[in-house]
């Protein structure tokens, strides 16, 4: 049995007294620390292969901490219904998950997203480890396995809901019956309808 499948386990079983302990450790370490860090080796080390990361140049992983929870909005001076003052329940579009990639790559704009992974949350914050690639570092460009994302098509894809986090919140895990309004988006899928609503209606 290799290494890997040690560290699986271990981070499948989160409720177990030994991961418990060491993550209430690295918890109270990283509360401290900025909102996004670069780090040099991953803390999952078996989620980080499975997900694309090399120890080459190139690779940069990051560790980004993004707050829980909805949108936080103002609330109004004025009087109003209590129903109507829009303070509570404004939730973006989008996971944590796709918000920790945006924020990482934000931050590092000569990289582009490969994709992330949970490493740990509090009741306060939950913690993601990005996986970044630079675009025109010559070992990224040399090998054929991860060149790709140094095309022109793929440039800003995490901005583009085009990382696995992004197709996730956008519906593109579902296929067949019941996704129609997904593909390919759901932008264009409202404007298919209606120009089919426009042309029944000539007729």
């Amino acid at each position: 049995m290799g290494a890997y499948k040690y560290i699986r386990d271990f981070w499948a079983n989160k409720k177990s007294p030994e991961f418990r302990a060491l993550m209430r450790q690295r918890v109270m370490e990283w509360r401290r620390q900025p909102a996004i860090v670069r780090i040099e080796r991953p803390t999952n080390l078996w989620r980080a292969r499975v997900l694309g990361w090399k120890p080459k140049p190139g690779f940069i992983l990051v560790r980004v901490r993004v707050r829980k929870g909805g949108q936080r909005k103002p609330r109004p001076r004025s009087g109003r219904k209590t129903k109507r003052l829009g303070v509570y329940g404004h939730t973006v579009k989008k996971s944590l998950r796709w918000i920790a990639e945006e924020r990482a790559a934000r931050k590092y704009r000569n990289c582009e997203v490969l994709n992330s992974y949970w490493v740990g949350e509090d009741g306060q914050y939950v913690w993601y480890e990005v996986i970044l690639v630079e675009r025109d570092n010559p070992a990224i460009l040399a090998d054929p396995r991860i060149s790709w994302i140094a095309e022109k098509q793929h440039r800003g894809r995490v901005f583009r809901g085009l990382t696995s986090a992004g197709k996730k919140a956008r519906g593109l895990r579902n296929k067949g019956i019941g996704a129609e309004k997904v593909r390919p988006s759901r932008r264009a899928a409202i404007k298919r309808r209606a120009r089919k609503k426009r042309k029944a209606g000539i007729k």
